[in-house]
């Protein structure tokens, strides 16, 4: 709001010092929107992927303001200065009407590692190239009943964001024709290695989902891990 006022103001003065005035304050006003911002990505970012997430919102804005500048330059030519500053204000003021809609997330988020999941015991023959072995694949069996399908299937899509979040290739849900309460779970990750990252990278924000998940199953799921037979080759 205050960038977009102060981006207004500067269409409408004409005297150097409160030029500067204004254009300090739209600055200023830029500079702790972008930091907030930023504070604000990182506190909702697992520290394995923090980095990265920051990566892509810094390009995304620097990208928006490559782009901006040449369509507000065309704008300008067009329009002229003035006129261009007053709709960039005036749009930019507009914008804050997207808080009543589009409110930013202010829950508490534990991003900490949840690492609950056992490993399996096997021969160290049985992965020819050590933790490079690959690439793995997953199954996962589920006993559903038939009244809890439904919602089920729904929960395990949401649990097939996560995995695909961790490094999962690829990920699917099936469904035995023998056996209809019976859901598999599949996905395939690059490496064994890369399946063991996946264990850190689950947190306790995921917990809920995966606690609801499990309410909707009989007994326990049954996972198996499988590597590709010609990585021995």
């Amino acid at each position: 709001m205050i960038h977009g006022l102060a981006t207004v103001a500067a269409s409408t003065f004409r005297t150097l010092p409160a030029l500067c005035a204004a254009t300090l304050i739209a600055g200023s006003a830029w500079i702790m929107f972008v930091s907030l911002i930023n504070v604000l990505l990182l506190n909702h970012a697992a520290d394995w992927v923090r980095a990265r997430v920051l990566s892509f919102s810094i390009l995304v804005v620097q990208g928006a303001v490559a782009a901006g500048s040449a369509a507000w330059g065309a704008v300008a030519a067009r329009f002229g200065l003035h006129s261009t500053l007053l709709f960039a204000g005036a749009g930019t003021v507009a914008t804050t009407a997207r808080a009543l809609f589009l409110q930013l997330p202010d829950a508490t988020v534990d991003l900490t590692a949840w690492n609950h999941w056992p490993l399996p015991s096997f021969d160290d023959d049985s992965l020819p190239a050590g933790a490079d072995s690959g690439p793995v694949l997953v199954t996962v069996e589920y006993d559903v009943a038939p009244e809890n399908a439904r919602e089920f299937v729904k929960a395990l899509r949401r649990y097939g964001r996560i995995r695909r979040r961790d490094g999962a290739m690829r990920w699917g849900m099936f469904r035995d024709l023998e056996k209809p309460d019976r859901y598999v779970e599949t996905f395939i990750v690059v490496s064994w290695a890369e399946h063991l990252r996946q264990h850190d990278r689950f947190t306790h924000a995921d917990r809920e989902l995966e606690e609801r998940l499990y309410r909707l199953i009989r007994g326990s799921p049954m996972v198996r891990h499988l590597v590709s037979a010609g990585t021995d080759r």
